[in-house]
């Protein structure tokens, strides 16, 4: 992955089919700034996906993690995997 573009939200707006282009052609993805600040990014949809499988791999190792430990320590007071896992997600939202 070449190293990111930053733009403005105006710039971006003007041209967003190269922007578009550039991340899947180029694999260069587009900081989108708005105010100075950083607020998105666009990137190539293969890479989005390769991201999203590394975050949810990452996140069940961390859970069989929690789950392995607190089955060592004993089930008083402890909750299932799937029980766990709900509750993190929606402490997420």
């Amino acid at each position: 992955m070449s190293e990111p573009v930053i733009e403005s939200m105006a710039d971006v707006r003007s041209h967003l089919a190269d922007v578009v282009d550039r991340a899947r052609r180029e694999d260069t993805p587009t900081i989108i700034t708005r105010r100075g600040k950083q607020e998105a990014v666009v990137i190539d949809i293969e890479e989005y996906q390769r991201l999203r499988d590394l975050a949810e791999r990452a996140e069940e190792a961390w859970l069989n993690r929690l789950a392995d430990e607190a089955e060592s320590e004993g089930v008083e007071g402890s909750i299932s995997l799937e029980e766990m896992a709900a509750q993190l997600r929606t402490h997420k939202a």
